[in-house]
Order: structure tokens, then C-alpha cells, then sequence
């Protein structure tokens, strides 16, 4: 288990209430781990902890799985390194910084006969599999425009909880991080959208162009709040709004437009199942799970399910790889971010954090009309450049500054 605070936490909890039969967890990486944290005592016997990946192989430790929850810029590096040692791979969310590591990945994948699996849940849920699959069979007819929103407020602690929270490189290294809503907290609602219209059941269809305006309220590198439009070769207009600087929290949403259909979801429908609908009209036609019906952690069950006998991979690198593509997409679009002006920037203590005056209204507006944020009458959003994106395989591109 690569990383075991945070979200590795949570990872930590389900393997613990797994049969004893069934799983054992031979080896712990977490270079900020310490004996009080007390994260392991639900296991019955001692696991050791290393500081890196290299130490735990090094010290001989063999494993069938490696689930890793480590930060974004680990992603690629923790997953080759765990091929190369004979182990399955789950490996959290997103898929990497930039898209040349991403294809470093999967070049490995091919070069060896284990599997590895990203962490977006919703894809591995009944729901959208459910959906998917109606989708591809051409039920609804061809899909003409996907968008989703959320708006998810942080506080000033979210962004100081580590060394690299908001960051766009390491500052040793220089290593991408790249740490947005995009590319992080939300990163599983673009992902859906791409993986949704994907040609096969492991695909996602890949993005060729994106435009992209974002612009910061916090005292951080990247951007906090964020809008864009992409389009894949089949000419599906993808649209994305996503914030840490919203003043309420809504949302995940999304609704996604067909010849003959509309299908909507709302998280935050009250006294109501939330499941994925789907309509003809005004008349509701049918019906899905919600992708949080089945909580997070199917993953992890498809990816212990893989040791003992081959599983076709619910979401792979190769299906991952569209949402990695869209967010270096993105910056290259923006150029510099904006810092928002103090006249929209609004403050609240207990807990202490910033929001951006206008912004939920703006952004339900665009949403609502399928469009960015600067296309909105009233709107202080400055649009970026339109990035071409077919082919695309290295991060930044030539194109960057020009």
C-alpha cells in the first residue's frame, strides 16, 4: 500500500475488513508515516512501513497488488516501477501530470503481462457501466453535447495540508504536479464525460481541441476555479466547470445531450434516490443507478478479483489517459492564470477561506446555456486560445508562450 494518510487512510480501512483468507498487506510506503498515527493497528499482524517504493522491493518484499494513493507526480513513476516487479497496479486518480508519462505508462503495460487500473470510481459503478453500454450500442442515438459542473469549496487548510496542494511543479525537482480541480478533486467528472462516449467498453473517446479561461482566489501556483470546452475527433462538444472557490458547494452534476435523449444526474437532489435519468422529452424513460451507489471501492475489488484470475480492466491508462490529455490541454490554453481582483475576492473565518463574489451564479449560467463563462453577458472571464490537441504527446508543446 503506497501512501497510507489521506485518501490511502480510507484504502487502509477496506483491505483491514477484508476475509484474512483473502488479503494480506505485506508492505506499507508512506514517507510522513510515524508509529502515532496509529493507521495500521487494524491489522493483526505488523506491517512494515518504508519511505519510498525502491526501499519496500529492496528490503525483498514480494506483492501480487500495489494500490497507490501517493500524490499526483508519484502516479506514473510508483506504477512502471511496480510492473517491473511482477505486481498488478491500482493506482488513485488521475492518471499523471503530463501526457508523455502517461504514455510511459502504458508502454510498460504493454512490456508486461499485469494490469493496472486507475481509481475513478464512478467508472467501475453499475450505473455508468449500465449507461455506457447503452450508449455504445447506439440506444440514444449519437451524442451531440456532455457537460458537467461542481462547485466544492476548500478552505485556506486544504491548500496548506502539503508541499504540493495548488502547486504546478515540485519545487526540487521540477517534476509537473499540475494540482487543480481538474486535475485532482474533480478530475473524476471530466474523466466521465471522455469515458462515457468511448468507442469500446476500456476506452474513453480522446479530445482534439480544448478552450479553457480559469483564474485563482487563493494564494496558490495553479488555478481554483476553472472552465472548458473540448471536442473529440466525432465532434461531441465536452464542457467542464469546476471550483474551490465557489461561495455554496453543489453538484456533481452532468447531462449529456443525444439525437434522442437527454440524461441528467444531480448528487444533490434531495429526497430522491439520485439516479441517473433519462428522458425523452419531458417524460422520463428510463433509469440508472447512481455512480455513487456503490460506494468507492469496487476498484479495489476488481483489481484483488485480477491476482487470482484475469479481469477485464474496468479503466485503464488507455482510458484515463483523455482526461490527462484535456488538462495539459488546458494550461496550455491559459498561458498565465489570472488572480482575480480584489474587489471579487470575499473572505469567511471558522474555517478560514476565500471565494469568488459572482462566481456560482456565472457559472450556473454557463452551464445551463452550454457555454464558457465569457460568453456570458456580465461575465469578468477572460477566454483562453483554442489548443489543437490531435496528436498531442508531450507537455508542455512548442505551441506554449507563442
Amino acid at each position: 500500500m503506497v501512501g497510507i494518510n489521506g485518501y490511502g487512510a480510507d484504502y487502509i480501512d477496506v483491505l483491514a475488513q477484508q476475509p484474512l483468507n483473502t488479503v494480506k498487506v505485506v508492505g506499507a510506503v508512506d514517507p510522513h508515516w510515524s508509529r502515532d498515527s496509529g493507521s495500521l493497528e487494524c491489522f493483526h499482524d505488523a506491517v512494515p512501513v518504508y519511505k519510498s517504493l525502491p526501499d519496500c522491493f529492496e528490503a525483498g518484499h514480494a506483492a501480487d497488488l500495489v494500490v497507490i494513493a501517493s500524490p499526483i507526480h508519484h502516479h506514473i513513476s510508483q506504477s512502471v516501477l511496480a510492473l517491473k516487479h511482477g505486481c498488478h497496479v491500482l493506482c488513485e486518480k488521475p492518471l499523471g501530470s503530463a501526457i508523455q508519462e502517461a504514455k510511459a505508462l502504458m508502454d510498460a503495460c504493454d512490456r508486461s503481462d499485469r494490469s493496472v487500473r486507475i481509481g475513478y470510481q464512478w467508472s467501475y459503478s453499475r450505473g455508468i457501466q449500465a449507461l455506457k453500454n447503452d450508449i455504445r450500442t447506439g440506444r440514444f442515438g449519437a451524442p451531440i453535447r456532455l457537460k458537467t459542473i461542481c462547485l466544492w469549496p476548500r478552505t485556506t487548510s486544504y491548500y496548506q495540508r502539503n508541499a504540493w496542494a495548488g502547486k504546478l511543479r515540485e519545487a526540487v525537482t521540477g517534476r509537473w504536479i499540475l494540482d487543480s480541480p481538474l486535475n485532482n478533486a474533480q478530475a473524476h467528472f471530466l474523466h466521465n464525460l471522455f469515458f462515457l462516449v468511448g468507442p469500446t467498453a476500456s476506452t474513453s473517446a480522446l479530445p482534439i481541441e480544448v478552450t479553457a479561461e480559469a483564474c485563482r482566489v487563493n494564494h496558490i501556483e495553479s488555478f481554483d476555479t476553472v472552465a472548458c470546452r473540448a471536442r473529440t475527433a466525432e465532434n461531441v462538444e465536452i464542457l467542464f466547470y469546476g471550483s474551490h472557490a465557489s461561495q455554496q458547494s453543489q453538484g456533481p452534476r452532468f447531462e449529456l445531450e443525444f439525437e434522442r435523449a437527454r440524461v441528467t444526474f444531480d448528487a444533490n437532489t434531495q429526497g430522491q434516490k439520485n439516479e441517473i435519468v433519462v428522458k425523452d422529452g419531458t417524460r422520463c424513460v428510463d433509469t440508472y443507478p447512481s455512480p455513487d451507489a456503490d460506494g468507492q471501492f469496487l476498484k479495489l475489488n476488481e483489481a484483488i478479483c485480477s491476482v487470482r484470475r484475469a479481469q477485464p480492466v474496468s479503466c485503464g491508462p488507455e482510458a484515463a489517459m483523455a482526461q490527462t490529455i484535456c488538462a495539459n490541454g488546458v494550461h496550455e490554453s491559459l498561458g498565465q492564470i489570472l488572480t482575480v481582483s480584489d474587489d471579487r475576492r470575499r473572505m469567511a473565518h471558522g474555517p478560514d477561506r476565500c471565494w469568488i463574489a459572482g462566481l456560482d451564479a456565472d457559472f450556473q449560467k454557463a452551464y445551463q446555456l452550454g457555454v464558457l463563462p465569457s460568453e456570458v453577458e456580465g461575465s469578468l472571464s477572460v477566454r483562453g486560445r483554442t489548443v489543437d490537441l490531435k496528436n498531442y504527446d508531450q507537455f508542455p508543446s512548442r505551441e506554449v508562450g507563442s
